[in-house]
This record gives structure tokens, C-alpha cells and sequence, in this order.
């Protein structure tokens, strides 16, 4: 899990590059088997919809993971003595 995490954190753009793209191809594969058929701009327009969705949410995640990372580097750094 750790080895995930450093890969991540050197890799922050490529990772939520990848989610995107994931998203897009798999709101595509759900909306393909809707039961009422969609025209095929309509469901680009879906599927840019979820995955910019995703990306915010993967975002917010990122930035909130940024900050408790750099709270946390503080408060070690605080409680070592000089």
C-alpha cells in the first residue's frame, strides 16, 4: 500500500489523468446498455459529466490529503527537540 501511495504522490496529474479516462470509458460501457437507446453525443455528454464529477471529487480528496499530510509533517517536526 505504501509503494502505492509514493507512486501516487510523484504521479498526482497521471493518476487523476487516469481516473478521467477511466470514468469516461466506463460511463460510456453503462450507457450503451441503457434500456432507451441514446444518441451517441448524448452519451459523450454523460460521460464527460460523470467523469468531470469524479475528477472534482478525486481532487478534493487530493487536497484534503495534502493538507492532513502537511499537518501532520508540522506537528512531527514540532514535538522533535532542538
Amino acid at each position: 500500500m505504501e509503494a502505492i501511495q509514493s507512486w501516487v504522490s510523484e504521479h498526482k496529474l497521471t493518476s487523476i489523468g487516469a481516473i478521467w479516462a477511466s470514468a469516461i470509458g466506463a460511463s460510456l460501457a453503462c450507457n450503451t446498455r441503457a434500456r432507451t437507446p441514446l444518441k451517441p453525443s448524448l452519451r459523450l455528454i454523460h460521460a464527460r459529466l460523470h467523469a468531470q464529477a469524479l475528477t472534482l471529487a478525486v481532487l478534493s480528496g487530493a487536497a484534503a490529503y495534502h493538507y492532513y499530510e502537511k499537518n501532520s509533517i508540522k506537528q512531527a517536526e514540532a514535538t522533535i527537540p532542538n
